[in-house]
């Protein structure tokens, strides 16, 4: 896996996806933890876009609960 904008924006995707899926955020397949740069990057990248895909979801709806 390159570490590029190209990349970034992939893992947005696939966190933005996986929020619309019902996936919650702990189940990013990617490790925060691990000493591998590869998943410290998808961990940050695919968790900001789920966080973009929840805000975006309660912005549209303020009334509406949306579980983590």
């Amino acid at each position: 896996m390159e570490l590029n904008r190209q990349r970034y924006l992939a893992l947005l995707d696939e966190g933005k996806a996986a929020f619309t899926q019902g996936d919650p955020s702990d189940a990013c397949p990617y490790d925060q933890y691990s000493a591998d740069k590869e998943q410290q990057f998808g961990a940050r990248y695919w968790t900001k876009g789920w966080v973009a895909a929840r805000t975006a979801a309660e912005a549209r709806n303020p009334e509406a609960e949306v579980s983590a």
